[in-house]
């Protein structure tokens, strides 16, 4: 099956969070199942250096963005056998960062009509369009309005996979006729029309033949008030094409046998190293030194989102046990000096680190024993996934994809892989990491739910089989 993804990052060229991991990871493994595989990003001036000087040109044309008419050019890159293209165009995409400009939805509304007249210039057609979130949700509106009366664009299918549902791709009405060429038919219709402005990821939802998200519980909790941002009322409306399906996380990179960035590597067979690592991060970090005292780790985005408000009001009450606490993470600046706070009242227990580090996020996955993420709503989330991967022990609030990977701990039976609690309650936090500490003292039972955790198959390989299911179905 020849599929095409389009999207607006992908690791390794140029990544902001989860889409760039997810693009750079599911074409390879889809790849692996004997697809022809190809994606398609942007040219953006921030792209790595390393692989910048190894583009290889293949051709330009011309685009129309309304009464404009903007260079494209097409550029050229194998990774891991499969074959992404960088569409590029100096004035859109030679600036700093890749979101935030004042003329984000005249950047996305070239890079959509780009991509498939991009199309026209190889000799190739994708029997799959799969577009990810708002950046490309017009592909599909612009495909089935324009392209799909063309030879080469009416047998493919679409799919738009939405990541985030928060972001919408929200802009003044004027841009179908300023950008598209559009009356506004579509807009008065509702197709495109959200409380008065436009929004692609609206219109993609409209027009694509398939839905998808990024975990089974998502799927069904952006169907609610709670959860559709509102949008639930289309999304219960278009539900019989909307599906989740769980991302993986790439195996070689999150691999504790063979992980660079650890001071010592392990498996379930040498699980003790797990606690030489501890003994490290420890030192390194001016906590007190002690493989007996369990560690609690927090590698996240700081926002309300990720359930940070919960976490600062119970670290006074958990800082009494004993017990330690590693944060590393940005965010909102409230956030951060409350944590920065607590470091400074229980010294020796909590270390808090403002700052994004690759290496520093792998040492808290192998060092420490439990996993906090009391996000408010979570899509899917890879925290939880690497943690499994790391044998530490998530704990979680049932929500999206923490729902869906996560099991209970059953004390009764000893199954589970984590720790999960339902309602959004600092309370309810407070009661499951105090029952995960007491269970941490039951060695037996620790190491059992340690196994089980690492064990839990969370790979791109078997996301990858339920997206061939999906793309053989439509």
């Amino acid at each position: 099956m020849r599929i095409l993804f389009v999207a607006s990052e992908s690791d390794p060229f140029i990544k902001t969070g989860g889409l760039g991991d997810v693009i750079g990871a599911l074409p390879v493994a889809l790849k692996n199942l004997s697809n022809d595989v190809r994606v398609i990003i942007p040219n953006y001036r921030d792209i790595k250096d390393e692989i910048k000087v190894k583009l290889k040109y293949i051709d330009n044309f011309m685009v129309k963005v309304g009464w404009r008419n903007q260079y494209c050019g097409i550029f050229e890159y194998d990774y891991e056998g499969v074959k992404f293209y960088l569409l590029d165009n100096e004035y859109y995409f030679k600036r700093s960062g890749l979101y935030g400009y004042y003329d984000d939805g005249e950047k996305f509304a070239f890079f959509s009509r780009a991509v498939l007249e991009f199309l026209k210039h190889i000799e190739w057609t994708p029997d799959i369009l799969h577009c990810n979130d708002w950046q490309a949700a017009m592909v599909p509106v612009l495909h089935k309005l324009e392209y799909i009366k063309e030879e080469k664009f009416k047998d493919i299918k679409t799919v738009l996979s939405i990541h985030n549902l928060f972001f919408k791709g929200m802009f003044s009405p004027q841009m179908l006729s300023e950008l598209f060429g559009y009356d506004y038919e579509v807009f008065n219709n509702g197709s495109l029309e959200h409380n008065g402005a436009i929004s692609f990821l609206k219109g993609g939802i409209n027009y694509s033949d398939k839905i998808l998200t990024v975990s089974k519980s998502y799927s069904d909790e952006i169907k609610t008030p709670e959860y559709g941002e509102g949008l639930d009322g289309l999304l219960r409306y278009r539900e019989y094409l909307l599906e989740g399906i769980v991302n993986g996380i790439d195996y070689k990179e999150y691999n504790p046998i063979t992980d660079k960035y650890i001071d010592f590597n392990y498996s379930l067979e040498t699980i003790d190293n797990k606690q030489s690592n501890k003994e490290v991060l420890q030192e390194k970090l001016n906590l007190t030194i002690n493989k007996d005292i369990p560690m609690i780790g927090l590698v996240s985005r700081l926002t309300h989102q990720k359930g940070c408000d919960l976490i600062v009001k119970i670290l006074d009450e958990l800082l009494k046990e004993d017990v330690q606490v590693v944060i590393l993470g940005t965010g909102d600046y409230i956030y951060e000096e409350s944590f920065k706070s607590f470091s400074n009242k229980f010294k020796n227990k909590i270390s808090v680190n403002i700052t994004f580090s690759n290496e520093l996020a792998h040492k808290i996955y192998a060092a420490s024993d439990m996993f906090l993420m009391p996000s408010l709503f979570e899509p899917c989330g890879l925290g939880q996934l690497i943690a499994l991967r790391y044998g530490s022990i998530p704990i979680v609030r049932e929500t999206g994809g923490l729902k869906d990977t996560i099991i209970p701990y059953n004390e009764y039976d000893e199954s589970g892989n984590g720790f999960s609690f339902r309602n959004y309650s600092s309370d309810e936090l407070l009661m499951i990491t105090r029952y995960a500490l007491n269970i941490f003292k039951d060695k037996n039972r620790w190491n059992k739910i340690i196994k089980s955790a690492m064990e839990t198959d969370s790979s791109w390989e078997k996301s990858a089989k339920e997206y061939m299911r999906i793309y053989k179905n439509l």
